[in-house]
């Protein structure tokens, strides 16, 4: 496997050198019957590897840790977190290991991970393994994702393992190899912190910097600039959650990456109706992390972050309380005017609708498609056609037609720009139903619903024809939905 072992693909063990306090080595279970399920090319390319050299038996091996690539020093990095509000002074990755970084063929520096690859000493009373189910559906969501623009993980490969794996009944297990532009998440500060460590704190600080903020390093105040670095952010990113009708489902502290990505599709999901307390894991029984609270944990967690970061941002606690309140204050104008935005593009509204005719057309028009359980993706899609009038299949999708027309009035004397719409609007999103079946089909051996659902979702933005079914809301019988991390 020349292109893989002696050239293409050359490992840095840089946090396992440079955080021994955070890195376990360890070494990936051993797989019994490796089979390649999904691999993506376009992820391997951009790493700077031969996807047919992945495709061989020594290269399934290496996606899954069970071949080491030169250099790769693998780790299970530990963490601390705050889990549905509850704080956890060690989590750590219990079914994961980082493999190490590699820079790719951009010059950036990237993290490869895996997932499921077996228990590690954070694994708890977990067995440490995934199955191919939930693996397949973060490498559809997360690669979605990336396609409508939002930062998140990627998805290189998913491998079955062949080996059974028992959750409620025996399923095939997997391992999901991920690409990130770091690990480091709240959880990580929050570790440093709890164990008094003022120096790991510092060291990771600066890391980070350096990986991801590189402008906050000459900044009079560096760790405040950094911690603004990281508020903006995360309010750009939660905003793009939002206005995809997307739930994240487990926002918690070691679920927030600090790199702004989106980080780890367990329970998560697209809304079908419009529903401010749309919620889809099984374990969120209270709602925490529902769809309209996200941007407030959001910035919750913030604030968590805040609390570990004391000791750098002022030696002297008042005065670095202030400082962290100061910066905190930005978050929700920066999250209102990131949503604004974007909801103005969504809206194919320009320059001349200022903040006070928009905001109030967007809540009156979200609260018509709450009223009206109108599903988000259907209506804002076609919303471009009523620009110029043609109003009679978004207005089909309301209750109250006529509270529709009366917005539609408003919003068409704003002179929409249907094209531009047409841009920002997704046709396709991972809907659930689509999800459930080919995951289903992918489960039971036929990985085609799987990977003609990857196809479509890759082009979000352009119609095509014959591909119907993939825009179609959810049908009636789909009834309530919920989703499972998969341990």
């Amino acid at each position: 496997m020349r292109a893989v072992a002696e050239t293409t693909l050359t490992f840095e063990g840089r946090f396992a050198s440079e955080f021994e306090e955070l890195a376990v080595p360890w070494k990936a279970a051993e797989a019994p019957d490796p089979q390649l399920l999904a691999l993506n090319e376009g992820m391997a390319l951009e790493l700077g590897l031969n996807p047919a050299d992945l495709r061989t038996p020594e290269g399934i091996r290496l996606l899954i840790g069970n071949l080491i690539p030169k250099g790769a020093t693998p780790v299970a990095q530990a963490y601390a977190g705050h889990q549905f509000g509850g704080y956890s002074p060690i989590l750590g990755d219990g079914r994961a290991l980082l493999l190490g970084e590699v820079t790719d063929v951009n010059g950036r520096l990237r993290d490869v991970h895996l997932k499921g690859s077996g228990r590690t000493p954070f694994a708890r009373a977990g067995d440490g393994f995934a199955v191919v189910g939930p693996m397949l559906r973060e490498y559809l969501v997360s690669e979605s994702m990336h396609a409508m623009g939002i930062p998140t993980t990627r998805s290189l490969a998913v491998v079955g393992t062949g080996q059974p794996v028992r959750r409620e009944t025996m399923l095939p297990g997997a391992v999901l190899t991920r690409v990130a532009d770091s690990h480091l998440r709240v959880g990580s500060f929050q570790f440093a912190r709890v164990n008094g460590d003022t120096e790991l704190l510092r060291r990771l600080a600066d890391h980070a910097i350096s990986r991801h903020y590189p402008a906050a390093a000459a900044a009079p105040q560096p760790y405040v600039a950094f911690f603004d670095a990281v508020i903006a952010a995360q309010a750009s990113l939660v905003a793009r959650w939002m206005l995809v009708g997307f739930v994240h489902g487990v926002m918690n502290t070691d679920n927030m990456a600090i790199s702004g990505e989106t980080i780890d599709y367990g329970p998560c999901a697209f809304m079908d109706a419009f529903n401010p307390g749309a919620v889809y894991s099984s374990i969120d029984e209270g709602g925490r992390y529902a769809y309209a609270n996200q941007p407030l944990i959001a910035e919750w967690n913030l604030t968590r972050l805040a609390e570990a970061l004391l000791p750098l941002l002022h030696e002297d606690q008042e005065q670095a309380v202030a400082l962290a309140v100061e910066s905190l204050g930005a978050f929700r104008t920066q999250y209102s005017a990131a949503w604004l935005s974007g909801m103005k593009a969504k809206l194919g509204l320009g320059a001349g609708a200022t903040e006070d005719i928009a905001a109030p057309l967007a809540d009156d028009l979200l609260a018509l498609l709450q009223q009206g359980e109108v599903d988000y993706t259907s209506f804002f899609r076609g919303l471009g056609s009523a620009a110029g009038g043609a109003t009679a299949t978004v207005r089909a999708l309301f209750v109250d037609p006529e509270a529709f027309e009366a917005w539609a009035e408003r919003w068409r004397a704003l002179m929409p720009d249907a094209e531009a719409m047409d841009r920002v609007n997704p046709v396709y999103i991972p809907r659930n139903h689509l999800v459930e079946e080919a995951l289903a089909a992918a489960t039971a051996g036929d990985l085609g619903p799987f990977n003609r659902l990857v196809d479509v979702l890759a082009d979000p933005y352009t119609e095509r024809p014959g591909q119907e079914r993939y825009a179609a809301p959810a049908p009636d019988d789909f009834g309530s939905y919920r989703t499972f991390c998969g341990t």
